[in-house]
């Protein structure tokens, strides 16, 4: 048998196709019998809506998009599930597109294949294309930048200041030697990270070394080979203390540092960022900045259908970061010679 059709259910109903459009879509207009009748012919005969046709008469598709250039790692699997979640309470399903390719976020955005959009990738939307939606008036709620509008808002942690308190944490236990370990250059939080760190060394007027600044990329394998490399190239200049990008990061450089016979956090302490689930169980438990990960889901879903309900404008709001100590920093103490 082929697809069932609504002219299917009408004729299995015994009624005419309005009718059945009416109690499919919920129009008040029917007494509950036949709306009743018609709902357990369509769910017996298994017939699926037409959603394009539903799109093309209400305007809507009960949908939102999530533009991203990742979901690896546990930062997005707790974003995206925040989000799932709170866009079910609000009747609304989420669609997840992870791509690199600006032309097919932009067309997905301007072709209206969603309700609205919440945006993360790495800085590549410019000035131009946030115009192009403005003009469009496409609702939207970015996560890698900080943007208000009537029909745009953004929800970001404030990981200037989260990195800068993180950094003068590690001053005041003695740390003059601090190694920032950065994540992606294009992303925002990474950015931002960064400038807070190299702020609290200005302040205290503590030396800002290149070399103790190195790529990890957000990962652990990465950032394991990275500070490999550092302990093989440079091995008089380990510093006192390092600061992660992220939790990843973290735990990619403890995991090289015990290679090489250095134990956290007597020899060497490590600070993260995010708080993921598994910063509390690690070995030693690590000390990181909590970010609110859920809760900038959850805000950005919520901010974004009151716009697309026309009940409030677009905000920027900034989300703060608290500092969580663990076992993985300690204050300074003279560091025993044990390379390996």
């Amino acid at each position: 048998m082929g697809k069932i059709t609504i002219k299917d259910v009408a004729r299995e109903a015994g009624v005419s196709i309005s009718t059945v459009s009416n109690a499919l879509n919920g129009v008040d207009v029917l007494n509950p019998e036949t709306k009743s009748h018609v709902l357990k012919v369509a769910e017996r005969l298994n017939y699926i809506p037409n959603l394009n046709g539903k799109l093309l008469k209400s305007g809507q598709t009960q949908m939102l998009g999530f533009f991203t250039t990742s979901v690896s790692g546990p930062y997005f699997y707790k974003l995206v599930e925040a989000m799932s979640r709170e866009c079910d309470r609000l009747g609304y399903g989420l669609n997840v597109f992870v791509t690199r390719d600006k032309h097919v976020i932009m067309s997905n955005i301007l072709g209206r294949r969603v309700d609205g959009v919440i945006i993360y990738e790495e800085l590549r939307i410019d000035e131009q294309d946030i115009l192009s939606m403005e003009k469009d008036k496409i609702k939207a709620v970015f996560l890698d930048r900080e943007y208000e509008s009537e029909r745009m808002g953004s929800v970001i942690f404030d990981s200037y200041v989260a990195s800068y308190e993180a950094t003068k944490y590690l001053i005041g236990l003695g740390h003059k030697k601090i190694a920032y370990i950065c994540g992606v250059d294009t992303m925002f939080d990474s950015v931002q990270r960064k400038e807070g760190y190299l702020a609290a060394l200005r302040e205290y007027e503590l030396p800002v070394d290149e070399d103790y600044i190195i790529q990890g990329y957000f990962e652990e394998e990465a950032t394991y080979s990275a500070i490999k490399s550092f302990i093989h190239l440079q091995p008089g200049k380990l510093p006192d203390a390092f600061l992660a990008g992220n939790d990843l990061s973290a735990i990619g450089c403890i995991q090289a540092l015990k290679a090489h016979g250095y134990e956290v956090p007597s020899d060497i302490s490590v600070v993260g960022f995010d708080d993921i689930d598994i910063a509390q169980y690690y070995s030693p438990p690590l000390t990181t900045v909590r970010n609110q990960i859920a809760r900038q889901g959850i805000l950005a879903v919520t901010q974004l259908v009151q716009m697309i309900k026309g009940q409030e404008q677009g905000v920027a709001q900034k989300l703060s970061g608290e500092l969580i100590v663990r076992g993985s920093s300690h204050v300074k103490m003279d560091r025993r010679d044990v390379r390996k």
